[in-house]
């Protein structure tokens, strides 16, 4: 492990905000396009009354798969930015 903190610059010693920035747009992206997957089978249970039981449960299935490639993601950038 090494010994500088995350997010601290080293040389200052304060809050680098450059690069929790740098880590949140592309978390950011991956949450707005699985969020943009799980409206189309909302928008079309919204219109439909003879599959909309349907439509509603994969919505739900898709949020539930999309929060955990989140989750996986989060851990493995945290496990890559922990080594370097």
């Amino acid at each position: 492990m090494s010994s500088s903190t995350l997010f601290i610059n080293s040389t200052s010693g304060t809050l680098d905000t450059d690069q929790p920035i740098r880590e949140a747009i592309p978390l950011g992206k991956l949450i707005g396009s699985l969020g943009l997957i799980a409206l189309i089978p909302f928008a079309i249970a919204s219109t439909t009354r003879l599959f909309g039981g349907v439509f509603i449960l994969l919505t739900q299935f898709l949020l539930a798969i999309g929060s955990a490639l989140v989750i996986l993601y989060v851990i493995t950038r945290a496990l890559q930015l922990s080594e370097e």
